[in-house]
């Protein structure tokens, strides 16, 4: 199942808003919110908490993507997040998350027995390629136990 399968599958919001999971690598994930009247603001474009949503979740991917291979030990855990709409957004918007710190420095942390946190940038931009918002995920891994 691929991380996008997983995600739909396990977390109800991506599913209801038909996220599209476009690339998931430990580098890049990008995934897309189609444009779909239903989840529209009061000028017409994707609602602020769609394009929160959409940021949230390719974060998560890239998380994901990057740690899958420390969930026997540790939980990821979203510890706060911030956004910037910069311009309006209109029709599809994609999400384009990247790691703010290199992953085999986080596991190092954990190795160390450490509450590692990282964070994870977003630009989302709609079709015409004009960044619409800016996002900031800082991330942990919750070591279990």
């Amino acid at each position: 199942m691929s991380i996008g399968e997983m995600l739909s599958a396990t977390v109800p919001m991506a599913r209801t808003l038909n996220l599209e999971f476009l690339e998931t690598t430990p580098e890049k994930a990008v995934v897309a919110l189609p444009d779909q009247g239903e989840y529209h603001n009061h000028v017409g474009g994707p609602h602020a908490g769609a394009m929160f949503t959409l940021g949230e979740t390719a974060s998560g991917s890239i998380v994901l993507a990057a740690f899958g291979d420390q969930l026997s030990r540790a939980v990821p855990l979203a510890v706060r997040a911030e956004i910037a709409y910069k311009k309006l957004a209109m029709g599809a918007v994609t999400a384009t998350a990247t790691l703010g710190r290199p992953a085999a420095d986080v596991v190092a942390e954990l190795d160390a027995g450490e509450r590692p946190e990282f964070p994870v940038t977003i630009e989302i931009r709609r079709a015409d390629g004009a960044v619409t918002g800016e996002m900031t995920v800082v991330w942990t891994l919750r070591p279990n136990g």
